[in-house]
């Protein structure tokens, strides 16, 4: 504590550049342990620090490259202290830090040699968003934080529009520079967190913010375009891209597949480019592929490709005709092999609830909500937690529309039809009977054990026989028994 305070009135006064460097080296090391921030954590050392990074609201522009380090070594201490001090966060808000990160943030759009003071400016951004909803707040209500945040991301790819939602693809596959990418991911992380509670899913979304978000979603496809400098980075890269577009309102991702115009674009759907789909086709599979962290990991990409599908008729039918293609080989059970369908088949009785619901709920919409069609695909027992969830044991279709085109069958499959087992999804070979040898005693003393064994784990409550309503949910059997039979009262004639 003794040294942080000695190194703060050092800095107080007007030193060298190499000197300045030197004591907020050691005091961004010192920074890391809570327990000596105490004298840091002051409104008076905080502002200290602030000037250093030239967190002020003057227009001067960024002249002084030899100040450049400086200004880093004050951002990367400020990050250190925001971080581990709950006092900080709160004079951060007092010192209105937030706005002098943004207009620093603008002096360095046009400046060259500003990547660190840019990625650490994001980063101080990303982390007072996170940890203060009143700073979230603030940059999205008073600061123009997505407007300001937005143009820092473009800045980042060095893109070029050809038309109102459209980047030019001249550099696609050429990989962004270990800075750029850097800068580019806390962008997204600080935009993430800016639009975490923008617009509510339910209402419509106005007309100005429905362009901003295009804007931003235009980024975005050209983000999952673009590679970074090595196979994590670019991971790293799509993730929090597939993360902000997840906040972005699913009536304004209809940019990811815009109209096709390059002729060499193979990848091509009604006209539509859908190579922005096929990245999050392949990063989707790449996170099943991982076979951990789920929850963090897939649940993200899987919950934005559902929604898409939901939403937008061109991307549904694209992302089928790749995850459920017509079904021909029906031999194996759906959860058997190394397809897209059977790797999501086998997430649908995850032990993860929620990697299990959405990974489900997926498929569904796949299905146009269509009951019969989820079981072709998947089998009435990879379903049925899905369908006892939605009260469509019965059979049936979800709430929401789908277009009324009908799936076409091959061949192969409308033989197999008969002999398919519902319940596993595949022709099985046909089992012999055991009962066939049985006399009628033995049959009947079976069935009284098996009955006696029921009897027994329901009394114990170890399970609890259920029943299917007429409206596809699940209730006691008691109660089913009992409405049938009021049903059937009801419907005898008397005498």
């Amino acid at each position: 504590q003794k040294l942080c305070e000695g190194i703060l009135n050092i800095l107080e006064k007007d030193l060298k550049t190499s000197c300045q460097v030197a004591c907020l080296e050691a005091l961004r090391i010192l920074s890391r342990d809570k327990k000596v921030l105490v004298p840091v954590t002051t409104k008076e050392n905080m502002q200290i620090l602030m000037k250093l990074a030239k967190l002020d609201m003057t227009e001067d522009s960024l002249e002084d490259v030899s100040n450049f380090p400086v200004i880093v070594e004050a951002l990367k201490c400020l990050c250190n202290i925001v971080f581990n001090s709950a006092l900080a966060q709160k004079l951060s808000l007092e010192l209105n830090l937030a706005a002098m990160l943004c207009n620093l943030l603008r002096k360095c759009k046009d400046q060259h040699l500003v990547d660190d003071i840019k990625c650490f400016d994001l980063r101080l951004l990303f982390l007072l968003s996170l940890l203060h909803t009143d700073i979230r707040s603030q940059l999205h209500h008073e600061l123009q934080g997505l407007q300001v945040l937005t143009q820092a991301l473009e800045s980042s790819f060095s893109i070029r529009w050809t038309d109102k939602y459209k980047a030019a693809e001249e550099h696609v596959g050429c990989p962004l520079s270990l800075q750029e990418t850097d800068c580019a991911i806390e962008a997204l992380k600080a935009l993430f967190n800016v639009t975490l509670d923008s617009w509510n899913v339910h209402s419509e979304v106005h007309k100005n913010e429905s362009h901003q978000f295009r804007y931003m979603a235009a980024i975005l496809r050209h983000c999952l375009l673009t590679m970074g400098p090595t196979e994590d980075k670019t991971e790293e890269l799509h993730s929090n891209a597939v993360n902000l577009l997840s906040n972005i309102p699913v009536s304004c991702l209809d940019v990811l597949i815009s109209p096709s115009t390059q002729e060499e674009t193979v990848l091509k759907y009604n006209g539509m480019n859908m190579d922005a789909i096929q990245v999050l086709l392949d990063f989707m599979e790449k996170r099943i592929d991982k076979g951990s962290s789920y929850r963090e990991g897939l649940t993200p990409v899987l919950s934005l490709l559902t929604e898409c599908c939901r939403a937008h008729r061109n991307i549904r039918k694209f992302i089928k005709a790749q995850v459920l293609p017509p079904l021909r080989d029906v031999s194996n059970r759906p959860e058997v092999g190394t397809t897209v369908r059977n790797k999501l088949v086998r997430l649908m009785t995850h032990v993860d609830l929620g990697v299990k619901q959405i990974a489900a709920e997926f498929l569904f919409v796949l299905c146009k909500e269509r009951v019969d069609n989820l079981l072709k695909y998947t089998g009435y027992g990879n379903a049925a937690g899905l369908l006892a969830a939605r009260g469509l044991l019965a059979g049936g279709r979800g709430d929401h529309w789908y277009s009324d085109d009908e799936d076409t069958d091959t061949e192969e499959y409308k033989s197999a039809k008969p002999n398919i087992n519902l319940i596993t999804g595949h022709v099985e070979e046909p089992m012999p009977n055991p009962m066939d040898e049985m006399t009628e005693e033995q049959k009947e003393y079976e069935a009284m054990k098996l009955v006696n064994m029921f009897d027994k784990l329901s009394r114990d409550e170890v399970i609890k026989p259920m029943g299917v309503r007429p409206d596809g949910t699940m209730t006691p059997l008691e109660e089913t028994i009992c409405q049938y039979q009021t049903n059937e009262q009801d419907s005898s004639d008397s005498d």
